[in-house]
């Protein structure tokens, strides 16, 4: 086997981004689409075979079942809602299928730990859908932020991640159903900013969570109300913090900001790169001088800039994601630190909306481990 064989379990709007990022890829191929109705599998099939051709069209089939059970697919991506995601999980590594899967993982920690203990036990690999994990900008960061010259000691890291939702989509979109995306713009947008901050500070975990859902929203025909804005504190050891803020009510941001003892990096778009053949960030150690009586700030900063295109391209984050899950599964490895990035996050996730709920802090325990 040369080229990983994936299906795709459902024909979401994210999937016709990751069947080209697979095509990207060089190392996969996807043999199969699953979705309850044909038509919208072929349409989906169509388009992008239209824009991202593999030689032989995927097979349409009418049923997660007959896809997970496959014998012409290796893995499969689940772009399906969070609400039902964790039983796709469960029934793909029982079929010892590789599993890549989209964030949120879970509707709560516990459900993701036997998803997690289901791949665990078939010798499967897993993997969360974020893209930036595997961008090249992030290692070039990894060194800036290591480098006690450039940041100094990290004491803050503050992300936004948003976008202003109108309000058709509001009463449209299965992000505001409770039923099938419960966390609303936390699941969606939050764990993208939790994972930036716990990747930033080496993993650590916080020793206490206060989160707030600053707007609610619930449509005429979901059980009950969404966040549709929310922040939160994370404290951990050292004096350090990190915040974050998450809406569907404000306009595009995804920017995050690490500050420090000697100076802070900022990066403008930490989810998605803009568009153009290189990703950047910048480093400021501003200087306050005084003169007498001129008193002023100097800025001091500079720009670094990678090599690296923002979208659809060979060498994209995107494409990057899908080729180093391919190259685990071709080699029969199984890196379990992605297992604890994503139970990571997803306890972090958990304990915000609890403290949201409780409307008081919440402490992790000392004792909460990733396995």
């Amino acid at each position: 086997m040369n080229r990983v064989r994936w299906g795709i379990l459902g024909a979401a709007e994210i999937a016709r981004k990751n069947w080209q990022a697979i095509n990207l890829a060089g190392n996969g191929v996807v043999t199969a689409v699953a979705s309850r109705d044909p038509s919208k599998g072929r349409a989906f099939v169509q388009l992008c075979q239209q824009q991202s051709p593999f030689t032989n069209e995927p097979a349409v089939l009418d049923s997660g079942e007959l896809l997970v059970h496959s014998p012409d697919v290796d893995a499969v991506y689940i772009p399906l809602p969070t609400g039902v995601r964790k039983e796709w999980v469960i029934a793909a590594a029982r079929a010892g299928k590789h599993v890549l899967c989209e964030k949120p993982c879970a509707v709560s920690t516990d459900d993701l730990r036997e998803m997690l203990d289901a791949c665990r036990s078939a010798g499967v690999q897993f993997m969360d859908g974020v893209m930036y994990m595997h961008g090249n900008r992030l290692e070039t960061l990894r060194k800036a932020l290591d480098d006690p010259d450039t940041v100094g000691e990290i004491r803050r890291v503050c992300v936004q991640f948003s976008f202003c939702a109108d309000p058709h989509w509001r009463d449209t979109n299965i992000r505001l159903d409770r039923a099938l995306e419960p966390q609303g713009c936390v699941g969606d947008l939050g764990w993208y900013c939790i994972r930036f901050a716990l990747w930033t500070l080496g993993w650590q975990m916080p020793r206490t969570v206060s989160g707030r859902t600053i707007t609610q929203y619930q449509r005429f025909d979901s059980p009950g109300p969404v966040p549709l804005e929310f922040s939160a504190e994370l404290e951990f050891d050292n004096e350090v913090t990190a915040a974050f803020y998450c809406s569907f009510l404000t306009h595009h941001q995804q920017w995050a900001n690490v500050s420090g003892t000697r100076g802070y990096i900022q990066v403008n778009d930490f989810v998605l790169p803009y568009q153009g053949g290189q990703t950047r960030f910048d480093v400021s150690q501003a200087e306050f001088v005084v003169d007498k009586c001129d008193f002023h700030m100097d800025d001091h900063r500079h720009t670094i800039t990678i090599d690296e295109p923002g979208s659809s391209a060979a060498d994209s984050q995107e494409a990057n994601l899908f080729r180093n899950f391919g190259e685990l599964v071709l080699s029969r490895q199984v890196d379990d630190r992605w297992f604890d990035y994503s139970l990571k996050t997803q306890q972090v996730l958990d304990a915000c909306l609890e403290s949201a709920g409780r409307q008081r802090p919440v402490l992790l325990e000392k004792s909460m481990v990733t396995h």
